[in-house]
């Protein structure tokens, strides 16, 4: 049997994967019974979390603590607990998304290099236009692809890695460049779910993977490199 390494070089390189459609929806048919009432209070909190950024309240550590609950939900809840039993690559991705919540934590929390601001440059109308589909999402996938709760909701990788990148867009120019490269990955791998399991919805991701990407590649950026 392959390791978990072996899987996600086959779902990036060769399109594969170990499970089939079917079985990738009712694992979300699973959490979202299981889970509903915990899905729903994230999308209230990054609502709550977007609304204080907009008008200038909490631009620091509070957004950082919402994005850091995210990903240590997403990584413990969804991939640990309920994808790890179709899919043995998702304890590396579990461990990944823990990282992060990790890295949010270090630069964010303790060293406080990670400040928001709402507008200011054309980087802040993409944060904004991510931000807001990220907020959406479940209600996109629940018209393109099934009925609840075969639909993906709020609380999973791919809506949280939509948020991260937006956030990311809306922050100071002056932030670590590590905290965008499991995004970016995520993005790549998430983003293979548009093509190959039907959640068109997920195209996003890549388009924010690259326009996160290219941020980092402008020269002058004055990023603090971790």
């Amino acid at each position: 049997m392959s390791g978990p390494g072996q899987q996600l070089a086959g779902i990036v390189v060769a399109g594969s994967l170990p499970f089939t459609r079917a079985q990738f929806f009712d694992v979300f048919a699973l959490y979202n019974r299981s889970l509903w009432p915990f899905a729903l209070a994230l999308w209230a909190y990054a609502l709550v979390a977007a609304m204080a950024l907009s008008r200038r309240r909490g631009c620091g550590r509070s957004q950082v603590a919402m994005l850091t609950i995210q990903w240590i939900w997403a990584g413990v809840a969804y991939h640990a607990v309920f994808f790890s039993t179709i899919n043995p690559a998702a304890r590396l991705f579990a461990a990944l998304f823990l990282i992060e919540a990790g890295l949010l934590v270090w630069f964010g929390v303790v060293r406080d290099q990670l400040r928001f601001s709402p507008s200011g440059s054309r980087r802040h109308v993409i944060g904004w236009i991510l931000v807001t589909y990220a907020l959406l999402y479940p209600l996109l996938t629940l018209v393109e692809n099934r009925a609840f709760p075969e639909s993906p909701t709020f609380g999973l990788p791919c809506p949280t890695t939509l948020l991260t990148i937006g956030w990311l867009f809306l922050a100071d120019p002056a932030w670590p460049t590590v905290l965008a490269m499991i995004p970016i990955g995520w993005a790549l791998i998430g983003g293979s779910a548009a093509g190959l399991l039907g959640v068109r919805a997920d195209l996003m991701l890549w388009v924010a993977g690259i326009a996160l990407t290219a941020s980092l590649l402008v020269p002058g950026r004055h990023r603090v490199r971790a």
